[in-house]
């Protein structure tokens, strides 16, 4: 995006001349994604207060401090975000070992055999190069049966740290890097930390309640609540910025791309739904900014007072932040406590499933599980699939669940 229009910001201290982060984009973290969550052109930059009227009276020998006396906005050191993506490549590697694709399936069905029990599941079965959905419910995925019946709502959180593939976790990876890094930088690891976790648990929650079926994995509604938390940076901290209209609408662009990706088959787009509105409202709550004129007079030459005390905040950005304090509080509470009873939101609203998939003559939005029916006399195994009624007799040297999954598949294809 492009930079937005410096406000004129007038102070009572003619004295100082506050002068912006010494990096030319310090706040360039608005259009930090791209189509799939990568990097693009800046945002927005950070305005810079201009000279204060000369209507107050001040000694000339003060006449400006450089930027090495102080950073307008303290700048971070990026630990956090790098951490995450570490323990999310991990947590995958962990994953990758548990399947153990040639024990449980035999050498010559998996894809890279020479990775040993690290070798990947076959294309029919993960595309995206990865384990069983087997392993990865073992694991923590989100499965709304288990957090309804076994009361596992650790899954809600469970699951954001793991992922399908080695497609799935190198794209969310890099997302990760390019968002959540220059974030960090800005607004330190404790907020950025806390809000990528509740936008993660938010997205989990809407996808629960609204798919049913099946198993949920990955860190995009975490990324896609980083995304809606600068757009709401942006708005709260409107004064402070340039060309404000330009970042504004390049940013909501990107976002709307994004989402519109989720409309494809097997794209869990109520998760990034409920972890964009979660970092949206949790924006407002974590990264609301000081105004200009307090931070000028905070950083004012000793021996100067101010002939008008400001503010730290203005006062829509208090009402910004308790407004959505309340709705995610609110919004949270209700959710959980329709998901532990079991409530299925598609009941209640019939259209909303076309918000995360929209059926075409080139892919069906219906679930691609299949079922079957067996028996077994001895070591013959007599399996049948339930959606097609093809039936074929199998010999098995021993009861294997994941061998099972797979002559299913094999059977139902």
């Amino acid at each position: 995006m492009g930079t937005q229009a410096r406000p004129v910001v007038v102070t009572d201290l003619e004295s100082v001349n506050v002068v912006s982060p010494s990096r030319p984009d310090s706040a360039v973290h608005h259009a930090e994604a791209a189509v799939a969550g990568g990097p693009t052109s800046s945002a927005a930059t950070r305005a810079r207060p201009s000279r204060p009227s000369s209507s107050t009276e001040v000694p000339r020998r003060h006449e400006a401090v450089s930027s090495k006396d102080f950073r307008l906005f303290k700048r971070h050191k990026s630990w956090l975000v790098p951490g995450f993506v570490v323990a999310n490549i991990l947590m995958f590697i962990v994953t990758m070992y548990v399947n153990n694709c040639p024990r449980n399936y035999g050498s010559g069905y998996c894809i890279g055999g020479f990775l040993g029990r690290f070798s990947f599941q076959p294309m029919k079965e993960n595309p995206l190069l990865g384990p069983s959905s087997l392993t990865l419910e073992k694991m923590g995925a989100l499965q709304v049966d288990k957090v309804v019946k076994r009361h596992q709502a650790w899954r809600l959180i469970s699951c954001i740290w793991l992922h399908a593939g080695v497609f799935h976790v190198l794209a969310n990876m890099l997302s990760l890097v390019f968002i959540g890094i220059r974030l960090e930088q800005e607004f330190g690891f404790l907020r950025i930390g806390l809000l990528y976790v509740i936008a993660g648990f938010g997205g989990s929650l809407l996808s629960a309640l609204f798919i049913q079926q099946g198993i949920s994995v990955g860190a995009s509604g975490a990324l896609f609540g980083l995304l809606g938390a600068m757009l709401s940076e942006l708005l709260a901290n409107w004064t402070i910025y340039e060309n404000k209209l330009i970042a504004l609408l390049t940013l909501i662009f990107i976002i709307i791309i994004n989402l519109a990706v989720g409309i494809l088959p097997h794209v869990d787009n109520f998760a990034h739904i409920g972890g964009f509105l979660s970092g949206f409202l949790l924006g407002f709550v974590f990264l609301i900014r000081p105004q200009f004129g307090w931070v000028n007079q905070k950083n004012a030459p000793p021996g100067y007072i101010a002939t008008r005390v400001k503010p730290k905040h203005k006062t829509y950005q208090y009402v910004l932040w308790v407004i959505s304090l309340i709705l995610l509080t609110v919004g949270y509470t209700i959710g959980l406590i329709m998901l532990l009873r079991g409530v299925d939101l598609n009941d209640k609203c019939s259209w909303c499933h076309y918000l995360s998939c929209i059926p075409t003559s080139k892919w069906s939005c219906k679930a691609q599980e299949v079922y079957c029916e067996w028996s077994q006399i001895g070591n013959q195994l007599n399996l049948t699939c339930v959606s097609t009624g093809k039936s074929n007799m199998y010999t098995l040297a021993n009861e294997n669940p994941y061998q099972l999954q797979q002559l299913c598949s094999q059977l139902c294809s």
